[in-house]
């Protein structure tokens, strides 16, 4: 078993720490690491670390600085089997979802190499007569990412770190104590592709240990991805120490399904959408609101599909649907499917005691579906984050829509239909910040916000997209007058010295 190391200055450093997380292959149920949980003077250390390579850092030009994020993604490319096997051992995810998790790390270094572009700020001649203003988009210091187990590449490696080191940045990742080793071994990558000392820094630490990183006055902006209880607590504490913070938070996404749906292509959709990742991330399906039209057959059609999907390691380039990360959300899984059935739900597909042979230790289910599940009912409002499927059932597309919008979470929606007038009426009037019309996963490409709302997002500017670059920076104002002959021997300067 190997005892991991915490990444600071370009080096792996072993921690003085007795506290560690327990790393897990979810596929065997073995223990294959321990991440150590580095205590509050290395935590010191590694922000002034941080703070010590910006001095230079951002004095860097972002050509250069894009230079190496070149050199970054061609190295991802180069090492794709290899991280996409390391993020499938110790998150679970099988095979091709484990390399998309590594691609969308890509997607978002490709991203960031146009920084040049989307940093070139604004500029007016004469805004008054005489006055020229020039806006420069500048870095801002060091930033914290607080990262979540389920996405150990794209969100650390995808959405904080390249976006905020190509504006001139540090960084900081608080990596999952759970799923730290796919981000560790993209460190070395960055090493090898010439990141200075400093810039790219990878900790795990106890929540109490967190505080440091959100009220340190070096710190200047936090970006976190996790839980919605957490994400308020941390969007409150880091403003309130005067820091820029973005919160990306619980989900739970709705597909309208209409009795015009196209029903196969829907139902493989929509299962897709479930059961991918084993349900474990903020864009998956876990809740379908069927036409009553087109019900019934929907969910015979689901459960038809979602009973083929093998079940297997992750590694098994064969497996549909790998375990879920640990034991013990495995059993958090369970309680809730329990806990939808004692509130009145009707079970069609039951994944509970799921074995998977040769790997009877690991932390498998199936999937399973919930029929007949109503808005009072906690297990079709509540997040799972497990391969668990909630039908609700509704006589109009209004009443769908407004069975959709009574959750308190708004990251993505869906519906799925042939008639154009509800389509449109759907993307108009649902509260979801990111709206699918026949697709199960509605998650934009990189050049767009990730851009959730209501209590799935704290913030003003989303990660990806433009706001990526407005989160990392901030805007210089540039006002420049030159004096004629004329003007170089007066004394008289208005109020507002000529610029109104």
């Amino acid at each position: 078993m190997e005892t991991l190391k915490y990444f600071t200055n370009n080096t792996f450093v072993e921690s003085t720490t007795d506290k560690y997380y327990n790393v897990f292959d979810p596929s065997t149920g073995e223990q294959i690491a321990r991440c150590p949980r580095v205590t509050a003077d290395e935590i010191k250390q590694v922000i002034a670390n941080a703070e010590a390579a910006y001095k230079v850092w951002s004095k860097t030009p972002v050509i250069k600085r894009v230079q190496i994020l070149y050199r970054l993604r061609e190295l991802l490319v180069e090492h794709m089997d290899e991280l996409t096997l390391i993020c499938a051992r110790e998150h679970g995810k099988v095979y091709e979802e484990a390399k998309g998790d590594i691609l969308k790390a890509k997607e978002g270094t490709e991203l960031a190499i146009s920084m040049p572009s989307l940093m070139m700020g604004e500029s007016l001649m004469d805004t008054s007569s005489g006055y020229d203003t020039v806006l420069y988009r500048e870095s801002l210091g060091v930033f914290v990412g607080i990262c979540p187990f389920n996405f150990p590449a794209m969100i650390p490696m995808g959405w904080m770190a390249p976006s905020c080191i190509a504006c001139g940045n540090t960084i900081i990742l608080k990596v999952a104590g759970a799923t730290p080793m796919t981000s560790l071994r993209i460190a070395e990558l960055y090493r090898e592709a010439g990141l200075p000392d400093g810039v790219l820094n990878i900790i795990s630490c106890d929540r109490n240990d967190t505080q440091e990183l959100l009220t340190n006055p070096v710190v200047k902006g936090i970006s976190f991805v996790g839980s919605t209880k957490v994400g308020k607590f941390i969007y409150e504490t880091a403003a309130k120490n005067g820091k820029r913070v973005q919160c990306l938070c619980e989900a739970k996404n709705h597909a309208l399904v209409l009795n015009d749906a196209a029903l196969d292509r829907t139902a493989a959709g929509i299962v897709n959408a479930a059961y991918g990742c084993a349900g474990e991330r903020c864009m998956a399906l876990p809740v379908v609101v069927a036409q009553e039209g087109i019900a019934d057959a929907l969910v015979a059609k689901i459960k038809e599909l979602a009973s083929a999907l093998k079940v297997g390691p992750a590694y098994d380039k064969t497996s549909k649907l790998g375990p879920v990360y640990s034991a013990e959300h495995k059993k958090s899984v369970v309680e809730w499917i329990e806990k939808g059935l004692a509130e009145g739900a009707t079970l069609v597909l039951d994944g509970r005691d799921k074995v998977v042979e040769g790997y009877e230790n690991g932390f498998y289910l199936g999937p399973t579906v919930l029929d007949h599940v109503t808005t009072e009912m906690t297990v079709g409002t509540r997040e799972i984050f497990g391969p668990v499927l909630c039908i609700k059932r509704v006589k109009t597309f209004e009443e769908g829509l407004e069975v959709m919008n009574s959750n308190p979470f708004a990251n993505g929606s869906v519906i799925y239909t042939q008639n154009g007038y509800y389509a449109r009426e759907f993307a108009r009037n649902t509260d979801g910040g990111m709206v699918g019309i026949n697709v199960g996963i509605p998650v934009p490409v990189g050049v767009f916000p990730f851009s959730g709302h209501k209590q799935s997002f704290f913030g003003d500017l989303h990660c990806l997209g433009k706001d990526a670059y407005r989160f990392f920076t901030e805007s210089k104002c540039v006002t420049t007058h030159w004096f004629d002959e004329h003007e170089k021997k007066s004394t008289a300067v208005s109020t507002w010295d000529g610029t109104i």
